[in-house]
């Protein structure tokens, strides 16, 4: 199995603060749905929440140490071992939060990227990928728009 992590990210590696991403981005929002669809994804308990739903078209499941926390239609476990065991599909996202990354980073062999060109105040950060094992394989930068009010890239780094 791949297991891949996506993550947005601004100049600085961060990618939230109080629970919230730090920024409105369509594009981001469309890559994530696009790149994600069909796979299953991981993520933390609190990541759940702040999206408030399941995401439709991909199996989801959910780390949490909280046995009583019950989503209907989610797979719900205590570890990302557990998680991993579980999941028998050919590629896996973890998809947050900070907690979830971090357990998951060594085990990742790709790693897709929407790099904010902007610096935000966070108190959540995903690790360097410039002084990581990871190298940059693909790279689709666009410009400020209607839509998106900043620029951005969407990356593909691999081992």
């Amino acid at each position: 199995m791949i297991l891949a992590a996506i993550v947005a990210t601004d100049l600085h590696n961060a990618i939230g603060k109080d629970n919230r991403l730090l920024w409105h981005l369509p594009a981001d929002l469309k890559f994530f749905k696009t790149t994600t669809m069909g796979c299953p994804v991981i993520m933390g308990r609190k990541t759940y929440e702040s999206i408030g739903r399941l995401l439709p078209g991909r199996r989801n499941i959910i780390i949490t140490r909280n046995r009583d926390f019950v989503v209907e239609g989610a797979d719900m476990v205590s570890s990302l071992e557990e998680a991993l065991v579980i999941t028998k599909e050919d590629k896996a996202f973890i998809i947050g939060g900070a907690e979830i990354y971090r357990l998951a980073f060594d085990r990742c062999s790709e790693i897709y990227r929407t790099l904010v060109k902007e610096k935000y105040k966070a108190d959540t950060f995903f690790p360097d990928l410039t002084q990581s094992r990871f190298r940059l394989v693909w790279e689709e930068c666009h410009e400020p728009d209607e839509k998106n009010r900043v620029a951005y890239c969407f990356q593909k780094w691999v081992v």
